[in-house]
């Protein structure tokens, strides 16, 4: 693995996309690092796909520049740009096996036969599909697909690999599989990963940093703990995993300095003798590996995960609702 550079691998300044009224993107500063796996991560319509689009090529800006190791990005079409593309559907091409697809680019540069056929091969040894080259697309499973997009992908070796949402048509299991999978690839390749997703739970365990969009802008940009920790917004305490916001006319009913705040659910404890609030449990939830609450304060009403191994309420019960001195978050809007 190389020893990163200082010169960002990708660089926004004012970036803006619009399309006729809507602002698609809105004013985007940001650099993201030589080998970083950086996620971008909002709900639809937050302009992280646009952005993506925008390092690909796919589309230009409205206004201010785009660097991608330090040359600038507007103007120069996608296959000028050492940066490739992983789609959510794949896009392979059924009639090809899977060795052909992935050497694809290398045909239309014109590489010979063999040796692009050889370096299919070592791409599909890398993401371990050593044996499937002569398959065809319709013989692969969700996850094996995705691999081999992977492979065409990263033939060219591209200093940006870029990743829209490729998890999506995954269930479950495999998709927790391929994140390990993919993590683990992009610290082994050293290669700046961007890789968009609505999933926070994808972007808060592969990413090394996390930008949140909300409305075009990016509303805060941190590592995962920073940003499920120490949420900057409401809109990020929410989006982000889920969380307590209590507005400025609650924080004295609970116990709390004037302003907004966040608490994370799993940082609230329950007892029947506590130094906290008084609340009457609403409601219980069993999860398996815990147990999540509603809990009514007054007029207020907080959200409580515990361990499943811890004593249980009933709904109905009266409990204390306590939280350690750094639980609560102020929110700065």
């Amino acid at each position: 693995m190389t020893t990163p550079s200082t010169i960002p691998a990708v660089r926004f300044r004012a970036v803006a996309r619009h399309f006729g009224e809507v602002r698609a993107v809105d004013s985007v500063d940001l650099d993201i690092a030589e080998g970083e796996f950086f996620a971008m991560l909002g709900p639809s319509g937050s302009g992280k796909t646009t952005c993506l689009r925008l390092i690909a090529g796919f589309e230009q800006p409205s206004a201010g520049t785009i660097e991608i190791f330090g040359e600038h990005a507007e103007g120069v079409p996608p296959y000028r740009r050492n940066v490739n593309t992983v789609f959510q559907d794949y896009a392979l091409f059924p009639h090809m096996s899977v060795a052909e697809n992935v050497a694809y680019a290398l045909m239309v540069r014109g590489v010979g036969k063999a040796e692009r056929l050889a370096k299919a091969n070592e791409m599909l040894a890398l993401v371990k599909l050593a044996n499937f080259g002569a398959r065809k697309p319709a013989q692969l499973s969700g996850g094996q697909r995705q691999r081999v997009a992977l492979a065409r992908a990263l033939i060219n070796h591209p200093k940006v690999l870029l990743l829209d949402e490729p998890l999506g048509a995954l269930d479950l299991k495999l998709r927790e599989q391929m994140q390990v999978e993919l993590k683990t690839l992009q610290r082994s390749l050293g290669i700046t990963f961007v890789f968009v997703t609505h999933d926070q739970g994808e972007a808060l365990s592969m990413a090394d940093r996390v930008a949140v969009f909300n409305a075009g802008r990016i509303v805060q940009v941190g590592r995962p703990e920073e940003v499920y920790e120490r949420p900057a917004t409401r809109f990020v305490a929410d989006f982000v995993g889920g969380s307590n916001v209590i507005e400025p006319e609650a924080a004295t009913r609970l116990r709390l300095p004037a302003g907004a705040w966040s608490i994370r659910p799993e940082k609230i404890t329950l007892s029947a003798t506590g130094n906290g609030p008084l609340g009457r449990v609403e409601s219980l939830q069993y999860q398996g590996a815990q147990r999540r609450y509603v809990v009514a304060v007054g007029p207020d009403r907080l959200s409580v995960v515990t361990a499943a191994g811890t004593t249980a309420f009933t709904p109905g019960a009266s409990v204390h609702v306590d939280w350690p001195a750094d639980a609560p978050t102020r929110l700065e809007g």
